[in-house]
């Protein structure tokens, strides 16, 4: 809807000063031509004057048109995901939609692959961290290259790994959040931390509080069993995940235990006699790792988010996940704006013709007087 209404250009301040000048000259003329010696000024003289002070005035006071118009802004999501590459990741004891073994990155790539589905038309950025937080893939509405990030993904080799720190993504987090916050302060972000949830570092964990601002969802996702399994000895640039089996790097370069019939559903506790596992340095024997339910409450809780345990009967197809993708999705938000736009050029015509009209007498009488 329209409407006439007065925006002074200098401020109500200046822009109010000049009219009440521009007033009181007006009456000044008026006064003087009807009491006063006007001397040889004609009516149509004084009323021209009379008429210059009143334009003047009225322009320094804005006429304007406030023009009301509805804009649509398009709400996007963004998904940020941050997966856990630590040694304990090999530990074969995750399952993904079925009771088939296997280990805890690779139930990780599936939810990966799945989260890409599940979020249509929605733009991806993936955070890899072991020793420290790396952002691999920066926000990109490319859903292939997650997949394909995932599927590169490998635990760290052992020598790499000084003690699991879950709070090594959180710089990273930190800057990739507030950065796409930034340049999309109108989309919905939503991370997804995918981890065993499992703490050896002896340093304290930092909490993951300072993303709530950046937030508007957050999913801790586990992987692995409270049972846990031992960790298999990774080797410098040898992997211990690949999409069959899930143990390579032995001292002797074996590449898993596909050798060994009827283990394959052994929590990767029992491989090929050559498979070498990370011992406990307290009692000498294979360490076990085991998904930390607790830590990854406290994470959830941290970031106002919510937990997702994988297994047999949970993937990110169903459950939680898949309902905060529907109500996450791509909106289209309508906001009115008001805009006022100036309307002074008839005015200021109008002043033009007067103050020619004015020049043009003075001209002539100047001439007469001569």
């Amino acid at each position: 809807m329209n409407m006439f209404t007065f925006s002074p250009l200098l401020g109500w301040g200046v822009g109010g000063l000049i009219a009440l000048v521009m007033l009181a000259l007006a009456i000044v003329e008026v006064v003087r031509h009807t009491f006063g010696d006007a001397g040889d000024e004609t009516m149509p003289t004084c009323v021209r004057r009379m008429l210059i002070c009143l334009t003047v005035g009225a322009m320094a006071l804005g006429p304007s048109m406030t023009v009301s118009t509805t804009s649509r802004a398009v709400n996007n999501t963004d998904v940020v995901m941050a997966v856990d590459v630590t040694g304990s990741m090999a530990v074969k004891d995750a399952a993904y939609g079925s009771n088939e073994a296997m280990t805890r990155l690779q139930a990780a790539k599936k939810a990966v692959d799945d989260l890409t589905r599940t979020y249509a038309d929605s733009s991806f950025a993936a955070v890899r961290f072991g020793a420290s937080g790396t952002l691999d893939v920066p926000l990109t509405p490319d859903a292939a290259a997650i997949r394909n990030w995932a599927a590169t993904l490998a635990p760290e080799a052992t020598s790499v790994s000084s003690g699991s720190s879950l709070d090594a993504p959180l710089d990273q987090l930190i800057t990739t959040l507030k950065e796409i916050r930034s340049a999309h302060p109108n989309d919905a972000i939503v991370l997804y931390l995918i981890t065993d949830g499992e703490q050896t570092s002896v340093q304290p964990r930092r909490t993951f509080s300072t993303l709530r601002h950046y937030l508007n969802d957050a999913f801790v996702v586990g992987v692995g069993s409270t049972e846990g399994g031992k960790i298999p000895l990774i080797e410098d640039g040898v992997s211990s995940d690949s999409s069959g089996d899930s143990s390579s790097g032995s001292s002797s370069g074996a590449s898993g235990d596909s050798g060994s019939s009827g283990n394959n559903g052994d929590n990767g506790n029992n491989g090929n006699a050559s498979q070498q596992w990370v011992t406990d340095p307290d009692t000498g024997q294979p360490g076990v790792s085991k998904m930390d339910e607790t830590t990854l409450k406290n994470l959830a809780d941290e970031m106002g988010g919510s937990v997702v345990e994988l297994s047999a009967k949970t993937t990110m197809m169903n459950g939680r996940s898949a309902a905060a993708s529907k109500k996450w999705s791509v909106g289209v938000t309508a906001k009115q704006r008001t805009r006022v736009n100036p309307v002074v050029w008839p005015l200021a015509a109008a002043a033009a013709v007067l103050l020619a009209w004015e020049m043009g007498a003075y001209i002539a009488m100047s001439r007469r007087l001569l």
